[in-house]
């Protein structure tokens, strides 16, 4: 089994846990998304669609927004109306904090609007409907915060206009607290992560509970058993649910997954991921690398460190990494969690961009390539982090290779073009289905800044690397691959030339040393070999300055 980055901090680590973590799903009525079917589901609910016209409507939105005002001062639950910009989730966080929530049910709701498809009736003078279309507007949505026993905190967004679409929002790790709760398991849970655990193995068999077959049919029921009488109720009561056949059906629409290494001390970690955000950024090509400075203890409560947080306070205590990289509608980052918790994660944004389907009881499947993206966005930073050259590959890189029958020209790593494409390929490397020419070529571009480079030459490049087996192209696809062998042997020999020989020699032309004010441990490195170096060139006769003419 190939060696993963997890794999390799073992004996750093008291548990590990791999968990999914926030789900959205969207939750659709089905009938009332033609215009058919809406005439036939308000003929089911009223007897005819005499009264269906724009008035009506809207008469609808304005019983549901009543009824929940209503309802929510009858049994004191909260109703905020929030403006544009404002994060929900953390006004529902925040609120959580302070109040003491007892028993299960709605605690809190909040509104705001957001835009979302509406019907729009449009009637000939005699009051016959001549269209009945969809338009996107501005409408307010009601986010109901629930209190569940066995999923935790979960939010239930849902539009006041008919047919009433709405977006159910969980997080497997609350799932996860619940259980270990009735498992008899010690914990101490900060915000979205487990900093302690007193049996990681029985967390970790708790946690794949979540990700089992099995999952679908618990999403399935706690979504059942809040939708219609916490939420919808106030849209259609009971009897005209009943009445009218209204229900819903659900897809799966973001899912996070993410694999969780609790370190035994921060120091180690802090060693160990500084060390690998310094190797991994410049091979993935990570455009978004952040280290706050300046928190005297980690912030929080919030998803996101605050940058305000980062200026005003003076004397650090820790220092905060944050990378992503991204592939269209998929992210994989890694990022610290509370003082000891390093986590790894794979992010749909939408799952049409995975191909296994959205509805439900594809859930499973969903997960499982997450689990498989992470997996591999595992592998690459170890194999990026610990680089290896096999013997002679620095000799046989230049020299003619074969594809099949055909005789290809060798690598040049003198070649700047050769070298982005290397660099390209590595940051490439952790797509699960592999890459595509013109993905090469894209980021190609985007580490050049140059558009010059076609496909034409992206595809020639990629035969020159499949001639050294540094790049695979498996049967009649038109994907490419990189081993985890390729990957430690491109890294390596991109650092050599990057990262080693170009500053070495550059630090010997320049006869002055110059230390920068802050100074690293790779920094030292550097002008102990460039003095070395200086000796070494003298004794072999190699001047580093152009003779005089």
């Amino acid at each position: 089994m190939i060696e993963a980055f997890s794999d390799r901090c073992q004996d750093l680590l008291t548990g590990r846990y791999d968990c999914v973590d926030r789900v959205v799903l969207n939750a659709y009525f089905s009938l009332g998304s033609s215009p058919g079917g809406f005439r036939t589901w308000w003929r089911g609910l009223y007897g005819d669609d005499g009264g269906l016209d724009n008035t009506h409507l809207m008469r609808m939105a304005g019983r549901f927004s009543r009824r929940v005002r209503g309802w929510a001062a009858g049994n004191g639950v909260p109703v905020i109306d929030c403006g544009r910009g404002e994060r929900k989730h953390e006004i529902a966080r925040e609120y959580l904090a302070e109040h003491a929530v007892l028993g299960s049910g709605v605690f809190l709701i909040l509104v705001a609007k957001a835009p979302v498809p509406v019907w729009d009736v449009r009637q000939s003078q005699a009051g016959t409907i001549v269209n009945l279309a969809r338009k996107t507007a501005y409408v307010n949505h009601y986010s109901f915060h629930i209190l569940d026993p066995v999923w935790g905190h979960v939010t239930i967004k849902m539009s006041s206009h008919p047919p009433f679409p709405a977006q159910v929002i969980l997080n497997g790790h609350e799932y996860l607290a619940c259980a270990a709760q009735k498992a008899d398991i010690g914990f101490v849970k900060e915000d979205n992560c487990f900093t302690r655990v007193d049996d990681p193995a029985g967390l970790a068999q708790l946690a794949d509970t979540v990700s089992s077959p099995e999952a679908v049919g618990r999403l399935g029921q706690v979504i059942d058993s809040w939708i219609y009488t916490a939420c919808l109720c106030f849209g259609l009561d009971l009897t005209e649910q009943e009445r009218s056949g209204f229900r819903y059906s659900y897809s799966v629409y973001q899912v996070e997954y993410s694999r969780n290494l609790i370190f035994a001390s921060g120091q180690a970690l802090d060693a160990v991921f500084d060390t690998m955000t310094s190797r991994v950024r410049s091979g993935l090509d990570v455009p978004r690398l952040r280290t706050l400075f300046g928190a005297r203890r980690r912030p929080a409560g919030t998803g996101e460190p605050s940058m305000k947080l980062a200026a005003t306070l003076e004397r650090p205590a820790w220092d905060l990494t944050i990378f992503k990289a991204h592939f269209g509608l998929l992210t994989v980052k890694a990022y610290s969690k509370g003082e000891r918790v390093l986590r790894l994660e794979a992010i749909t944004h939408n799952t049409k961009s995975l191909g296994v389907g959205r509805v439900l009881d594809r859930f499973g499947d969903i997960v499982v390539r997450l689990q498989q993206i992470c997996d591999r966005f595992d592998v690459v930073c170890d194999c990026v982090d610990t680089t290896f050259v096999p013997d002679g590959l620095l000799d046989d890189l230049p020299r003619p290779g074969h594809v099949g029958a055909a005789r290809v020209a060798g690598v040049n790593l003198d070649d700047a073009r050769l070298r982005a494409v290397l660099a390209a390929v590595i940051a490439l490397a952790p797509l699960p289905d592999g890459f595509t020419v013109a993905d090469l070529t894209a980021k190609v571009h985007a580490l050049t800044g140059e558009t010059g480079y076609t496909t034409r030459q992206a595809a020639y490049d990629l035969k020159k690397l499949r001639g050294k087996r540094l790049v695979d192209k498996p049967g009649r696809t038109r994907r490419y691959h990189v081993s985890p062998d390729a990957i430690r042997a491109v890294t390596a020999l991109l650092t050599l030339r990057e990262k080693v020989i170009a500053p070495i020699v550059a630090g010997v032309r320049d006869e002055a040393d110059r230390t920068p004010a802050t100074i690293t441990r790779i920094d030292r490195d550097y002008q102990a070999l460039r003095a070395g170096m200086r000796t070494l060139f003298d004794d072999l006769g190699i001047t580093t300055t152009p003779a005089a003419a």
